[in-house]
């Protein structure tokens, strides 16, 4: 299959969600039958594990083991199709669905849409359980560290730009600044993106966002960021407006004490 301007000699190839599901039934009674008892559970999560896998999508398993302390990965390419097998401890697991961090909203959806392969406890539904209802306080303080050691830094970053007429690197800090924006709303509503490609989207569909992330994003979104002086008032509007959100909201960005230790 080959369209004007268009090379497919090489993979990946398209492929139905049927071909995908018969390759993850094969990969799950190869991994029953090489480590036995010791498996506890096996998944399927990405955009296979949420429905939304296209032609072109990646295969991507999650097999949880009955042991302590180990983690490793098998990813390869079959020439038309490419697979990645995560073979992981229930304790590490358990402890990375704990850990609430900046990124959260992009990093964590993995563990809320699993399709189980193989799941006898239900582990994967209480997994998803643990995720969602880690203590708030966690949140509060992911997002708070997120403005300051982000944030704050991007906004030092694109004034020295500004300043020293250095523009050639906003559009790749416009474009780093916005997905933070957009992990700051996502931790605020506790609310995980379906994929890297739809942070900045599903972002815009969430209540209670900082003035001037629309306009930031639809910057970005679009392309337009050729143009030094528009991205960087964008930029400050933005900055602003995470303040003014910030503090409506109760959250803390600025230390009390000018050496906390």
């Amino acid at each position: 299959m080959e369209e004007e301007g268009l090379r497919t000699e090489n993979g990946p190839f398209p492929m139905s969600r049927e071909s995908r599901l018969e390759i993850a039934e094969e990969i799950k009674e190869r991994v029953l039958e090489t480590h036995g008892e010791r498996v506890k559970a096996i998944g399927i999560y990405g955009s296979m594990g949420r429905g939304s896998d296209g032609p072109y999508s990646d295969l991507e398993v999650r097999c949880v083991l009955n042991s302590a302390g180990e983690e490793y990965n098998h990813e390869w390419s079959a020439g038309a199709w490419k697979a990645e097998v995560n073979f992981v401890s229930e304790d590490i697991l358990l402890e990375d669905v704990c850990t609430i961090e900046g990124d959260w909203p992009l990093t964590h959806g993995q563990f809320l849409s699993v399709l189980p392969l193989y799941d006898p406890d239900g582990f994967f539904a209480n997994l998803k359980q643990t995720a969602i209802s880690q203590d708030e306080a966690k949140f509060r303080h992911a997002l708070q560290a997120l403005m300051v050691e982000e944030m704050f830094e991007y906004a030092g970053k694109w004034r020295n730009a500004g300043a020293r007429g250095t523009e050639s690197f906003l559009p790749a800090l416009a474009v780093k600044t916005a997905e933070a924006g957009a992990m700051l709303i996502g931790l605020h509503h506790r609310t995980c993106y379906s994929t890297g490609a739809r942070v900045l989207s599903e972002a815009l569909e969430l209540p209670n966002r900082p003035e001037g992330f629309d306009r930031l994003c639809q910057l970005v979104m679009t392309g337009q960021l050729s143009e030094s002086e528009s991205v960087l008032e964008a930029l400050e509007v933005f900055w602003e407006g995470v303040n003014g959100w910030a503090a409506r909201n109760g959250y803390t960005m600025t230390e009390p004490r000018r050496i906390p230790f």
